[in-house]
């Protein structure tokens, strides 16, 4: 089979053709975690991905330059919206993960990060996150068939962009990526409690049923640090009710116009990602989905769960091709900068800081991709990405001297997009304690070092005391070192 067709056809926004007797797997055309891993399999999935990478790199490269990116953040919408058209229209990015029935190419989670990483290598502004990485996968898992069949080949084609809006600026709590601090009722890990949302009190985002229409809803709150809400088409609205009765946080849709709306764009740190604060003053809104009178919110809080492990996927690769462009960019500097005549690159203090760097850029690179195949490791991935990258820019402006502070130069972009995803989807450490929470590493069912279950070296083995430290260590500390 030609590998180039399949490319090809899959960024271009059709369907890849699969290779004969191939079963159909949802990770990819022909290809995926559930495939054989037959040889033949793996090279077409490697010629997809190249394509897709090869693609994107050639059009960014283009049009999503530095000065390109200042004048796109600088627009009403926070992005070049004719760069999105060509994203969307031509190359079909926002659908790489939808299904063909609605108009995606019908790729998985491993191409739409691949994608991603490109996105991130030059810190692409555009909606691509908050539609296809965290409106998308909500619609498809908690939409009715009408609603998917309304709402999903709009954000296939790139016509409908979308926001999701989390009261609070707990998108980390509501995604499922870190535990729920403590407060009151709002008992529970992750996404399990009703307290991010409003938990039955005033504040948050409250929904009640209207008798006019008939089933319909009205929306009453406040939501900040909404990603692209100030520009999107629908809106994603968490929201709390049933009081302290039945409480239980659900889904609503809300078009952009809709009457007690109000909508304001933020200064941020990233304008690469901008947010919005949305107010709602009894909006009306359609609920995502069917409820049951028995409904505790539980599929909800599972498809945030789900949703967020993907989003996961997909920042962690941005931030692997952003610590991965920062360093090129790092290297390529000291190879021409000289100080004493020779380029700096040459001393050995900053070899060694750049080898750690490509070292930590490298690791990442292999939790990511890892990740996109097996989701359940998505908030390691994105904990060791997000550290990778802080280090990385923080030494790009330090190994770029006078210039990598100065507002002209693009390192201090790269800083921002680290700090402020670190905002939005951390931080690191609580990443780390949410994974080895869902691990289970300090359950007290666990056997203790040393009770004689477990450890039976000789308690004079000099090795012992470093083999204990380490069982107790949090997830990933180990690595960390």
């Amino acid at each position: 089979m030609d590998m180039d067709a399949v490319a090809g056809a899959a960024v271009a926004g059709g369907s890849a053709p699969a290779p004969p007797d191939a079963p159909p797997v949802a990770g990819g055309p022909g290809c995926g975690p559930a495939a054989d891993g037959s040889a033949a399999c793996a090279d077409e999935t490697a010629a997809l991905h190249a394509g897709i990478r090869h693609t994107l790199r050639d059009l960014l490269a283009k049009r999503a330059t530095g000065p390109r990116n200042r004048e796109a953040v600088g627009t009403p919408e926070g992005y070049d919206s004719g760069l999105w058209a060509a994203l969307s229209g031509q190359l079909g990015l926002p659908g790489l993960a939808l299904a063909a029935e609605y108009g995606g190419v019908g790729c998985g989670l491993p191409e739409l990060a691949v994608a991603a990483g490109e996105t991130g290598r030059v810190l692409l502004p555009s909606p691509l996150l908050a539609t296809a990485g965290l409106a998308a996968p909500l619609v498809t898992a908690l939409g009715t068939p009408g609603q998917r069949a309304a709402l999903l080949p709009g954000i296939a084609d790139g016509s409908l962009t979308c926001a999701l809006a989390v009261p609070g600026g707990a998108l980390s709590t509501a995604l499922g990526l870190v535990a729920a601090p403590a407060q009151g009722d709002a008992s529970g890990p992750g996404n399990a409690s009703a307290g991010w949302a409003g938990g039955g009190r005033a504040g948050g985002i409250q929904a009640r049923r209207t008798e006019s229409p008939p089933g319909g809803w009205l929306l009453y709150g406040e939501a900040d640090q909404v990603l692209d809400g100030h520009s999107a088409g629908l809106l994603l609205v968490a929201a709390h009710t049933g009081g302290y009765p039945r409480s239980r946080t659900l889904l609503f849709l809300v078009r952009a116009g809709a009457p007690g709306l109000t909508r304001t764009r933020r200064t941020t740190l990233d304008e690469t990602r901008p947010q919005a604060r949305l107010e709602l003053r009894d909006c009306p809104a359609a609920l995502l989905g069917t409820t049951d009178p028995a409904d505790t919110g539980t599929p909800v809080a599972a498809a945030l769960a789900a949703t967020g492990a993907r989003a996961a996927v997909f920042v962690a690769a941005e931030a692997v091709g952003a610590a991965e462009s920062a360093l090129r960019r790092t290297v390529e500097h000291v190879r021409q900068r000289e100080q004493f005549g020779r380029p700096i690159g040459s001393f050995q203090a900053v070899k060694h800081r750049l080898a750690d760097l490509y070292v930590q850029a490298r690791a990442a690179r292999s939790a990511a991709s890892w990740a996109a195949r097996r989701p359940d490791d998505a908030g390691l991935a994105l904990a060791q990405a997000l550290e990778a990258l802080r280090t990385v820019a923080a030494e790009t402006v330090q190994l770029h001297g006078g210039t990598g502070f100065t507002w002209e130069h693009d390192a201090h972009l790269f800083f921002k997009r680290a700090t402020a995803d670190e905002l939005l989807f951390g931080p690191v450490h609580r990443l780390r304690a949410r994974a080895a929470e869902q691990a289970g590493l300090f359950s007290p069912d666990l056997p203790s070092p040393g009770d004689g279950t477990t450890d039976t070296a000789d308690p004079a083995d000099p090795a012992r005391g470093m083999r204990r430290r380490r069982s107790t260590a949090p997830a990933g500390e180990d690595s960390a070192r």
